[in-house]
């Protein structure tokens, strides 16, 4: 398993790396009309050339006959109007063929190099084709919002896509400093774009089963090596994936957040839930009570009977860490015990 925490790209060298790809990107969207641009200044130098020559004049190198083409094309020639007429003809005719050259997106090109951000979608892609080893994230909406704001703490870099995403949470993810995708992630072009082929960690968190599963079994076949985490409303669901779909992890919302709400009625302290070899485990915390069945049992038959770990014990103001199994248990102790949620619920009730 890859590490959560890894060095990131210095910001300053991940922008020249995506304006690197971006430029690449634009020069083959205009390359119709840079090709044409380029050939009216090496034909025109050319006959620029030719022209001062056949009128007797300083003929000028075609680096210098180049740059007084480039200056006419756009109007703003440094050089005196001539007499002669055919080099009137040549002056009226540079700067049209420059409107044509406008007019095929030459401009366009130019505004787009450096002004990057107006490029939208396509700087986002640019930004996230830097990105390796990181985790794709599907779904913006409150959930997805949270998972992309934990994974910041935790130092993860984060590409994620939403089709619709919604104006806040929109500007919530940006302000983490993550791209974002606005497209379909069902579609296995819209995940090559976030880089899902060099992700380590997929996780599709939309509101919609069958679309998480969908684009589940979409991401893993375009990388079998990548952990898969998905968001399903459905307990048997969740578990019939996890079994058979080659899903890593397949989480019910409500399965993690049961745990919590009765961990707060029978006055457990109950953590959030993780998941150890597929399993659904929970650190709890409760002190033994007079009356408790727990009372004189050791640690070794209070692991034993219910098939937990006893990761702390205090009494008074004695705290062990991993007490002997032979430690008896007595009312007052503070416990700390590590297992699955319902397991922690009913011991809680039994000390109850």
């Amino acid at each position: 398993m890859k590490p959560a925490f890894r060095r990131r790209l210095p910001r300053q060298v991940r922008e020249l790396l995506a304006s690197a790809r971006d430029t690449v990107v634009l020069l083959r969207e205009f390359r119709g009309a840079l090709i044409i641009l380029i050939l009216s200044l090496l034909i025109g130098g050319l006959a620029w050339q030719t022209l001062n020559r056949v009128a007797g004049l300083p003929e000028p190198s075609l680096a210098e006959a180049v740059f007084e083409i480039l200056a006419m094309i756009f109007m703003q020639a440094n050089i005196d109007f001539p007499d002669l007429w055919y080099l009137q003809i040549f002056f009226f005719i540079m700067p049209v063929v420059g409107l044509a050259t406008l007019a095929l997106g030459a401009a366009d090109f130019g505004v787009l190099v450096f002004n990057r951000h107006a490029r939208g979608e396509a700087w986002q892609v640019a930004v996230a084709s830097t990105y390796s080893d990181h985790v794709v994230l599907v779904g913006l909406g409150h959930l997805g919002f949270r998972v992309a704001r934990e994974l910041h703490n935790l130092g993860q870099e984060v590409v994620a896509i939403e089709r619709d995403p919604k104006a806040d949470l929109l500007e919530g993810v940006r302000e983490l400093g993550f791209p974002i995708i606005q497209d379909d992630a069902l579609k296995g072009e819209t995940l090559l774009k976030a880089g899902v082929d060099r992700a380590s960690a997929v996780i599709l968190c939309t509101s919609e089963d069958v679309l998480n599963l969908q684009m589940a079994l979409k991401a893993h076949s375009l990388n079998p090596k990548a952990r898969i985490i998905v968001r399903l409303f459905d307990d048997d669901f969740a578990r019939e994936v996890s079994a058979h779909f080659g899903i890593d992890f397949a989480f019910s919302a409500s399965a993690l957040a049961a745990p919590a709400f009765a961990g707060a009625a029978t006055q457990a302290d109950i953590s959030r839930p993780i998941t150890l070899e597929g399993r659904v485990l929970s650190m709890g915390r409760f002190v033994v009570k007079p009356r408790s069945p727990l009372n004189g049992k050791s640690v070794g038959e209070f692991e034993h009977e219910f098939d937990i770990s006893v990761v702390l014990h205090r009494r008074g103001e004695v705290a062990d860490l991993h007490p002997e199994p032979v430690v008896r248990l007595q009312a007052g102790d503070s416990l700390a015990i590590f297992t699955d949620p319902q397991t922690l619920n009913r011991i809680a009730r039994l000390n109850k």
